[in-house]
């Protein structure tokens, strides 16, 4: 069965998509620890992050480079912080999370609760960054 990742990449859900390539896509987390949360994802479905392929392990931070800048110029944070941990869906990710401090990255705190305007308009504010 399709990680839920998969099923956004061929759009059967929708999402507030802030970057896409041909290997990767990169959209707002719908639970976000802040605004601006950010996942980036392979459009390959792999499980586990560290099993990879080279090429797409390189690729993903590249990506994600490139987008957590444009998501530090459209939200206001000291840094975007960077985490892996692999155990809420079962394909490979990297959050990308505005900070001001380390508890900014703790995922045992309560989620933000966004409307999906707000979301829209984050989403626009960081593919125009």
């Amino acid at each position: 069965m399709a990680s839920i990742f998969t099923r956004i990449i061929q759009g059967e859900i929708p999402c507030h998509k802030v970057g896409e390539n041909d290997d990767f896509l990169a959209f707002l987390d719908i639970s976000p620890l802040r605004e601006g949360h950010t996942l980036v994802v392979p459009k390959l479905e792999v499980d586990r992050f560290f099993d990879l392929p080279p090429a797409l392990m390189a690729g993903i931070m590249s990506f994600a480079q490139e987008v957590a800048e444009r998501l530090r110029r459209a939200v206001p944070c000291d840094r975007v912080g960077v985490a892996v941990i692999g155990l809420e869906v079962p394909h490979a990710h990297v959050h990308l999370i505005p900070i001001d401090r380390m508890a900014d990255m703790d995922f045992t705190r309560e989620k933000l609760k966004l409307t999906q305007e707000e979301l829209a308009a984050i989403a626009e504010r960081i593919r125009t960054a």
